[in-house]
């Protein structure tokens, strides 16, 4: 059995993710935590997030948890999802501008298209950019379920595991060495969402 934690801290609905977790690995054990000690021992970790990039980063440095994530994403398999792809990069446009962890080097702006509903919600298909063992049997332009206004922008293209249209083609997946982060929200994907949490499990 191996152990699944889900970094809470205190920002997006965890609980949703962990219930995609129990249901899709029942063998293995998932947890809530925002304990470093925790992660550190952990098989695998999974880095969801939602609302402000502000208030996500000034709560990693209240829970102490920015140097045990970016050890985790270098060590370990590592899910990133919506915001916590966004908190990956060096900085973001949110919030008169924001430093994030910069583990991906890019920047994080602001959809400008003003015939655009803002935010992003709905589903949208993704293109799977690059071949990798999480798209396993997810078809191509399979739809996955979104909610954000703002969206990554890599300096390597190297990173690029999977690209959305919504007024442009934006990079909405991305992987390097054992991490893979998503912009769409794979618990609320119903099938092919859940075969990504899956296939992360068994990666």
């Amino acid at each position: 059995m191996q152990t699944i934690a889900i970094v809470d801290y205190g920002m997006g609905n965890v609980r949703s993710v962990q219930k995609a977790f129990e249901f899709v690995a029942p063998n293995n054990r998932s947890i809530l935590t925002n304990d470093p000690q925790l992660i550190n021992d952990a098989d695998r970790v999974v880095f969801p997030g939602q609302g402000a990039m502000g208030a996500c980063m000034l709560a990693l440095h209240e829970h102490n948890l920015v140097e045990v994530i970016k050890k985790s994403a270098a060590e370990k398999p590592f899910l990133g999802i919506c915001l916590g792809l966004q908190l990956l990069f060096d900085h973001s446009e949110e919030n008169n501008g924001t430093d994030g962890l910069s583990i991906i080097q890019g920047k994080v702006v602001k959809f400008a298209n003003n015939k655009l509903k803002i935010p992003h919600m709905g589903w949208n298909t993704v293109n799977q950019v690059s071949a990798h063992p999480l798209w396993h049997n997810i078809d191509n332009n399979a739809r996955f379920y979104s909610v954000h206004s703002y969206y990554v922008q890599e300096k390597d293209s190297s990173v690029v595991a999977g690209s959305t249209e919504y007024g442009h083609s934006f990079t909405s997946a991305i992987t390097k060495d054992r991490m893979f982060a998503v912009q769409f929200h794979p618990e609320k994907s119903q099938h092919d969402g859940l075969q990504l949490l899956k296939n992360f499990v068994d990666w």
